[in-house]
């Protein structure tokens, strides 16, 4: 597995989050905990998004997409991450290697922008309500929606085939969890640096191109908000965007983190901490943020559970 020109290694050996035997046992109950709430939490407002009828506005047309990316996000890694912790030897198969990075690359560039959408229709909301209507219609919300997951399977693909129809040779073994760009490079025999450099402009143009429409339209909202001459107006302003900001702060909180971070600090150790979080934590937080803080989540899951009942009987 280590000869030179190898073009297909038949395996990966990953890392994992940690290398102490005593870890192992409770960090998969930890994780499968998590990844329990995670698919229950984002499945549930996925369902109820679609089955309530007064939950059919853009605002909540975008919820149901973030919940199927965070869903999506941490079944790519997850599954997987949870049989490593209780098989001896961390595995990946070639292809499996390619298709989990693939997803990955696709689910995390459209969360993305889904955030950007989503504060964009905050703007609208707050800075146009009259309008909001007519700007945020069906065809809109679904422009704001398609766009994004055309341009990720784009990006997903081509950084898939870049770095998978290149030769690996020397070690096989994987310094992560899962498989992900920045690791595979260094097991390339040649045109790692071009792909690197190809990941790090297309990874910056994702990051500061969708925080600068969250970043405009709240710097407009805010300008709105403290116009308004009603506190309640205010209240209601502010804690429609809550629940967005909230996760909007969590999320570029922690690539932040990851990117900003100085090279001497720079370890693959704490990009792992990093990659938990937004592979594993973000995703189901995110569902709790918008159910927790929203008064009309709570009435349509009341609604649809008492129409459940109803049938039963």
């Amino acid at each position: 597995m280590g000869q030179k020109n190898l073009t297909v290694l038949p395996e990966f050996i990953l890392l994992g989050v940690t290398r102490r035997p005593e870890l192992q046992g409770p960090l998969f109950g930890v994780f499968l905990l998590i990844y329990m709430v995670t698919v229950v939490g984002n499945l549930g407002m996925v369902i109820l998004t679609k089955v309530d009828s007064h939950l059919h506005t853009p605002m909540y047309f975008f919820i149901r997409h973030l919940a199927f990316i965070d869903l999506g996000n941490s079944t790519v890694i997850c599954p997987k991450m949870l049989i490593n912790f209780v098989v001896e030897k961390n595995t990946i198969s070639y292809y499996a290697c390619a298709m989990q990075l693939a997803f990955f690359l696709l689910f995390i560039i459209s969360e993305f922008f889904i955030l950007s959408a989503m504060a964009y229709d905050r703007y609208v909301a707050i800075c146009n309500p009259l309008l909001y209507s007519v700007i945020m219609t069906q065809r809109v919300c679904h422009v704001l929606v398609g766009t994004p997951y055309l341009y990720s399977t784009f990006q997903s693909l081509m950084v898939t085939i870049k770095i998978f129809t290149l030769t690996f040779c020397g070690s096989n073994v994987i310094s992560h969890f899962y498989c992900d760009d920045i690791p595979l490079l260094p097991m390339l025999c040649s045109n790692a640096r071009e792909v690197g450099l190809l990941i790090i402009i297309f990874s910056a143009f994702n990051m500061i191109s969708s925080l600068l429409v969250v970043l405009v339209s709240y710097v407009l909202i805010l300008i709105t908000i403290f116009q308004m001459h009603s506190p309640e107006g205010r209240k209601k302003a502010f804690s429609t965007c809550a629940s967005h900001l909230t996760v909007v702060v969590v999320f570029y909180g922690t690539l932040l983190f990851m990117y900003v971070q100085p090279k001497s600090g720079h370890s693959f150790d704490s990009d792992k901490m990093a990659s938990v979080f937004y592979t594993l934590i973000i995703p189901v937080l995110n569902p709790l943020v918008y159910s927790l803080r929203n008064k009309e989540v709570k009435n349509a899951f009341q609604r649809v559970f008492k129409n459940a009942c109803s049938i039963c009987i």
